[in-house]
């Protein structure tokens, strides 16, 4: 089957590849219907990435943020047109004690091997799962959501039982799904978000407080944190997360930053804290992902974080969308139409 491809191969410059696609006994042919654009694709489109990386990943399809509609299945295991979530991460060996997210021998789609970008996808079958009464374009968010979950049940394993307090740092998207999915998790606790833009912060609706990271009182403390902040701003984040965080609490990362991080190791050691990496997901997180998000008020949540939806019917428009993504405070979106 001749598969049509779109690769990245050098920034903003997106060509078609036509390559033999050789559908494995075990595989399922997949049909990419709506894709979502992520930080780590736009580094690798702006060309943000170190140039001895983009020389070697690229050319390269991006996007690891999808989902599609089934069209074939040798085992008749999925119908054809049953709608689907993408799960971009994939293991080639099982280990008892580490997850499957953190192997590094696993691949993982737009990074070390293509992503979704593609008129089919063959996917292994352990590799996704069944969507229904999900919002196709909300739906589009499992992966996110899924790396939120990832951190929680990580949370949940390695911090200790005091959690009257949650601070989450960061008023972007991850730091959104990470606060609600927490509001799921920890109904009693009281959860507070700190930004650095008021219009932002006022989509948080569903947490108890919000506040700028210039207003913090010297008297506020959280029993345990999540920076979901990454880049530049990371170090800031952390470095104010550890002034107020109560001694023996959970630091959480998510935010990914291209650069070295310095940390105040001294009020580390002082105060007793834990640091938990967090990075990607595994196929259980997905699964209660796609559970969490039957509830329908938790899919209008997400919806309000979707900032644009763009129709692709041709790679001007694929162009489109990253630049539009740019400017859109959360999450942009893309019909696969090619």
């Amino acid at each position: 089957m001749i598969n049509e491809i779109i690769k990245l191969t050098s920034p903003k410059n997106l060509e078609i590849f036509f390559e033999d696609e050789k559908c494995q006994e075990d595989a399922v042919i997949v049909r990419p219907t709506y894709l979502s654009i992520c930080a780590a694709d736009q580094r690798y489109y702006q060309g943000k990435r170190k140039k001895e990386i983009l020389d070697k990943k690229l050319p390269l399809a991006l996007i690891h943020e999808g989902v599609g509609q089934v069209v074939y299945d040798r085992k008749n295991e999925f119908k054809k047109g049953e709608k689907v979530v993408l799960i971009p991460n994939t293991p080639v060996e099982k280990d008892d004690i580490i997850k499957e997210n953190y192997l590094r021998s696993s691949k993982f789609r737009s990074s070390s091997a293509d992503g979704f970008m593609q008129n089919v996808v063959s996917m292994e079958r352990d590799r996704i799962i069944p969507i229904r009464d999900i919002r196709e374009d909300v739906s589009s968010l499992l992966e996110l959501c899924s790396v939120s979950i990832n951190a929680i049940e990580n949370f949940l394993k390695k911090s200790h039982q005091r959690k009257d307090v949650l601070g989450v740092w960061g008023c972007g998207s991850v730091g959104y799904i990470t606060a609600l999915l927490l509001r799921s998790y920890f109904p009693d606790s009281k959860i507070v978000v700190m930004g650095t833009r008021t219009t932002k912060l006022n989509y948080f609706s569903f947490v108890d407080e919000t506040k700028m990271v210039t207003e913090l009182e010297d008297g506020f403390k959280v029993d345990h944190a999540f920076e979901c902040v990454g880049g530049t701003k990371a170090e800031e984040a952390i470095e104010q997360i550890i002034d107020h965080i109560n001694p023996e609490g959970c630091i959480s990362l998510l935010g990914v930053s291209e650069e070295p991080v310095d940390i105040n190791t001294r009020m580390v050691l002082e105060k007793g804290l834990t640091l938990l990496g967090n990075s990607r997901s595994s196929y259980e997180d997905f699964e209660k992902s796609v559970e969490l998000l039957q509830d329908k008020q938790t899919q209008d949540y997400l919806s309000n974080i979707i900032s644009q939806e763009i129709t692709i019917n041709q790679i001007n428009d694929i162009n489109e969308a990253f630049d539009a993504d740019l400017n859109n405070d959360f999450k942009t979106v893309m019909k696969w139409n090619l």
